[in-house]
């Protein structure tokens, strides 16, 4: 559990992909490759008509990026390929032809956000409040930023990106990151069960082409996420960044 661990589970043609770690359900680099791998691979199985993306069960969904592994980066090519994770994995589920649906039980961070954003249906519990706290670290949310504009609009990201601070689930479905958002999380799984369960049935070759349509206008985002992972690699190595964690992880 020391680096997370991810598992899929594919019942009925809905393939779940539930990933962990022991540090707020955080996001280093292995686990990030490991998700990417995942959802590529089960847009080519056709046994799952639709995917599940959920987190194992506490107080946060994702907690974004991890500060540990931030703290070990020493140089552009490192910090670059840190973010790239990021730009991968929301890159594979752009690209992949199936709905996927994010189950977001609990807060989320940073990166936590641009799942739940590149996602085509999310779903969440009224404990399910969203930061973007890149900004308080010295660097932004870039890679994750087209990802959550998309799904929220400008000015929606800006007032996140600024101020950092958290909005509630309620702000997050006013605002367009969550369709629903449910009570408790009992509630929250017996709807994403049931949306699941009705996506399975569908065409699988009418859900590829209206995915399609979904995400048309970005398929300039190879090149622009990986700009962005430049971006947040030069930045991640100043002292600021590090001192800022630092001192996060002394709290």
């Amino acid at each position: 559990m020391e680096n997370g661990k991810v598992n899929v589970n594919i019942i009925n043609n809905i393939a779940t992909i539930s990933f962990s770690h022991p540090k707020s359900n955080s996001l280093p680099s292995k686990l990030l490759k490991e998700m990417t791998e995942t959802v590529n691979k089960l847009a080519v199985d056709k046994r799952a008509n639709v995917i599940v993306m959920r987190s194992d069960e506490g107080k946060t969904f994702c907690s974004g990026a991890s500060f540990d592994e931030l703290l070990t980066i020493k140089d552009f090519k490192s910090g670059k390929e840190f973010f790239m994770g990021f730009a991968r994995l929301i890159n594979a589920m752009r690209k992949c032809p199936k709905f996927i649906i994010a189950r977001v039980h609990g807060k989320t961070v940073g990166g936590g956000v641009g799942l739940a954003a590149a996602a085509d249906y999310t779903l969440a519990s009224n404990e399910a409040s969203v930061r973007l706290s890149e900004l308080l670290l010295g660097i932004g949310p870039f890679v994750v930023g087209p990802a959550v504009e998309r799904k929220i609009g400008k000015t929606a990201f800006i007032t996140m990106s600024i101020d950092a601070e958290w909005h509630d689930a309620f702000w997050a479905k006013q605002n367009g990151l969550y369709t629903k958002v449910f009570a408790n999380n009992h509630e929250l799984d017996e709807a994403v069960s049931e949306l699941a369960k009705k996506i399975a049935s569908y065409n699988p070759e009418a859900i590829e082409q209206l995915k399609k349509i979904f995400w048309q206008g970005t398929e300039n985002w190879d090149a622009l996420l990986e700009e962005r992972a430049e971006i947040s690699g030069r930045l991640i190595l100043t002292d600021f960044t590090k001192e800022y964690i630092n001192s996060f992880k002394k709290k």
